[in-house]
C-alpha cells in the first residue's frame, strides 16, 4: 500500500532523498535510496530512481511508507521569549537567558520546540545559533524557501550582526581581530590556532571606568564563540564567562551568573529573495537584559 502526498512550499526546490529523509525520520538513509533505486518512489506518477532529482510545489509524490501522526509539541506558550518581529515567512525573537536554541534532550525546552508550540507546526527553523547563556536577536524561519533564502545570506556574510558585551580592562577604541579559530566538538571548546579557520570581528569600545568596558562587537564571520574566544584572546574576556574568561574577575563579580554577552542587532540587505520581501532591507535591535543593564548602569557607562 503506497502513501500519497503533494510537495509544499516549504520542500519546493529539495532535492528527493533528502526531502525523504526529514520526512520519514524512522526510515534509514540506505532504506530511502534502495526504494528510490528499485522504482518504488513516484513523482506525479512517474517511477523516479535518482535521488537527486528536485522537488517542486504541488508535486504529488507516491511512497511505500505511511506517515506517522506528528506529536504536539510539549512547550506551548513564549514563556519568557520576546517577539521582536511576527512575519509571514521570518519571526525575529529576543532570546533570553537560559534556554538553549534547539533542545539538549528529548523533549527538552528550547526556542525551537516554543516556536513550534505556537505556530502548530515542526516546519521553523533557527537559521543561526546563539548560545544558551547569551541573549539577544534570532532569526526563525517559518517555512522552507524562507530557510534556504536565509542561510544563503548567512553564508554570503550580507547579515550584520552586532553584540553588546561587558569585557574586562579598558579595551582599545576600536579594534579588529583577525584570528583563526579551531574547534575541539568533543570537550565544545573552541582555540585560536594557525589550523582553524579565519574569523574576524570588530570591537568598539562605547565607555569604560578602567576596570570594565562596554563593547560593541561586530562579526564579520559566524564562527563558533566567535565573540568570547577573540576578546579573550585580546586580554579582554567577557566578564561572567566561565569558559573564557578571567576567572579572578569572575569571582568578585558573584552576581554575575552568566557572560555579559548580548546579540543586539541583525541587519538585512535590500536585494533579497521574494520569500524574505518582509524584512528587506531592515535593522531589528533586542532590548539589552536586566542583568546587564543593571551592570551597565551601576558602572556609570552609556545607556543603550
Amino acid at each position: 500500500m503506497s502513501y500519497t502526498f503533494k510537495i509544499t512550499r516549504d520542500d519546493d526546490g529539495r532535492r528527493l532523498d533528502r526531502t525523504l529523509r526529514s520526512m520519514f525520520k524512522s526510515v534509514t538513509l540506505g532504506e530511502i535510496m534502495k526504494s528510490i533505486r528499485k522504482g518504488e518512489v513516484r513523482i506525479n506518477g512517474i517511477r523516479v530512481r535518482d535521488g537527486s532529482v528536485h522537488l517542486s510545489a504541488g508535486d504529488e509524490l507516491a511512497v511505500k511508507w505511511q506517515k506517522g501522526e506528528s506529536v504536539p509539541p510539549k512547550h506551548t506558550g513564549w514563556g519568557k521569549i520576546k517577539v521582536i518581529f511576527n512575519g509571514s515567512n521570518v519571526l525575529i525573537l529576543n532570546k533570553p537567558s537560559g534556554i538553549p536554541v534547539q533542545p539538549d534532550e528529548k523533549d527538552g525546552d528550547s526556542i525551537i520546540t516554543r516556536v513550534w508550540g505556537v505556530t502548530g507546526s515542526k516546519t521553523p527553523a533557527a537559521v543561526h545559533r546563539l548560545d544558551r547563556n547569551t541573549t539577544g536577536v534570532l532569526a526563525v524561519a517559518l517555512h522552507g524557501d524562507s530557510l534556504r533564502a536565509l542561510e544563503e545570506l548567512f553564508k554570503a556574510r550580507r547579515i550584520r550582526k552586532i553584540y553588546m558585551a561587558v569585557v574586562v580592562g579598558k579595551m582599545p577604541d576600536e579594534i579588529t581581530v583577525d584570528a583563526p579559530l579551531l574547534k575541539d566538538a568533543e570537550n565544545n571548546t573552541v582555540k585560536v590556532s594557525s589550523e582553524g579557520v579565519r574569523a574576524l570581528t570588530k570591537c568598539q569600545c562605547l565607555a569604560s571606568d578602567g576596570e570594565f568596558s562596554l563593547v560593541r562587537i561586530e562579526l564579520l564571520t559566524g564562527r563558533t564563540h566567535q565573540a568570547r574566544v577573540h576578546t579573550a584572546h585580546i586580554n579582554h574576556p567577557i566578564i561572567g564567562d566561565r569558559k573564557y574568561g578571567d576567572f579572578r574577575a569572575n569571582r568578585t563579580l558573584k552576581n554575575i551568573t552568566r557572560p555579559l554577552l548580548h546579540a543586539y542587532e541583525l541587519g538585512f540587505p535590500v536585494d533579497v529573495h521574494e520569500s524574505l520581501a518582509e524584512i528587506s532591507g531592515k535593522n531589528f535591535t533586542a532590548d539589552i537584559p536586566d542583568d546587564m543593564k543593571q551592570f551597565i548602569e551601576a558602572r556609570g557607562f552609556m545607556k543603550t
